[in-house]
This record gives structure tokens, C-alpha cells and sequence, in this order.
């Protein structure tokens, strides 16, 4: 703390800068939202940072301007809650190894519930697909089990 500094100072001042402190605490979203417990209604994953989910079907979402791709989505509904979500599938020809009624394994996508890059509103992506990794399926270093 400065010379200048408008903070009470002193022996008794404790009681003051407590209740300043917890009245600026507020001001802070993440805060908020943990105080308040809304983390838990707002995100489908109820606050975990990952979720199983089983394939509704495959969808392709239109990038957003100045790019032009058709990026490759599923639609998976958890199996925690029954809400239905956008999941972000990666890498090329990954789709191809993934059917509907498949369960799949569910993060978030990096940006702590923002849709990334050019994908509007996809806000997850598939981390594996049956128990396996999609990226060992890409790599074709396991073979999906059959079911």
C-alpha cells in the first residue's frame, strides 16, 4: 500500500477492509456465478469438466464470415441430465468413425463456455467415441470395438 493510498490503515481498521473486501468480491463474475450456484444450472456439465453422451445424430454447421467450410458436429444428449448439445468433432474424417446411439466421451472446447474460432455456438468436442480415444482411431492405432 502506497502513501497515497485511499485503503484505511491503521490498528483498528480490520473489521472495515474484511467487509470492503467482501463486498468487492461481487464485482467479479466468476465469483458470482460460484456464490450463487448458477455455475451448475448454466452449464450442461453441472460443473464437471467432462460428460457421457449418446450420438442423436450428425450435423454440419456453416463457419462463421469471412470463412466458408461446413464444419462437422454431433448432437449428443447427456446421459447425467438428457440435455441435448453441439459437439465440435475433430480432425479430418473423424465423423466417419462416429454412428448415432454411439457413446461418446464430452469436454469442454478451451474457452471456459465460449464457442472457439469460426464454430458459432459449439461450445464442446468429442474426446472419444465407445471408450476409445478418437485420436488413436485417427491415428489407426486402436480399432473401434464392436457393438
Amino acid at each position: 500500500m502506497g502513501k497515497n493510498s485511499c485503503k484505511p490503515r491503521g490498528i483498528q481498521c480490520g473489521r472495515k477492509l474484511r467487509i470492503h473486501r467482501r463486498e468487492q468480491r461481487w464485482a467479479d463474475k466468476k465469483y458470482k456465478k460460484v456464490a450463487r450456484g448458477t455455475i451448475f444450472k448454466y452449464n450442461p456439465f453441472a460443473g464437471s469438466s467432462h460428460a457421457k453422451g449418446i450420438v442423436v445424430e450428425k450435423i454440419g454447421v456453416e463457419a462463421k464470415q469471412p470463412n466458408s467450410a461446413i464444419r462437422k458436429c454431433v448432437r449428443v444428449q447427456l446421459i447425467k441430465n438428457g440435455k441435448k448439445i453441439s459437439a465440435f468433432v475433430p480432425n479430418d474424417g473423424c465423423l466417419n468413425f462416429i454412428d448415432e446411439n454411439d457413446e461418446v466421451l464430452i469436454s469442454g472446447f478451451g474457452r471456459k463456455g465460449h464457442a472457439v474460432g469460426d464454430i458459432p455456438g459449439v461450445r464442446f468436442k468429442v474426446v472419444k467415441v465407445a471408450g476409445v480415444s478418437l485420436r488413436a482411431l485417427f491415428l489407426e492405432k486402436k480399432d473401434k470395438p464392436r457393438s
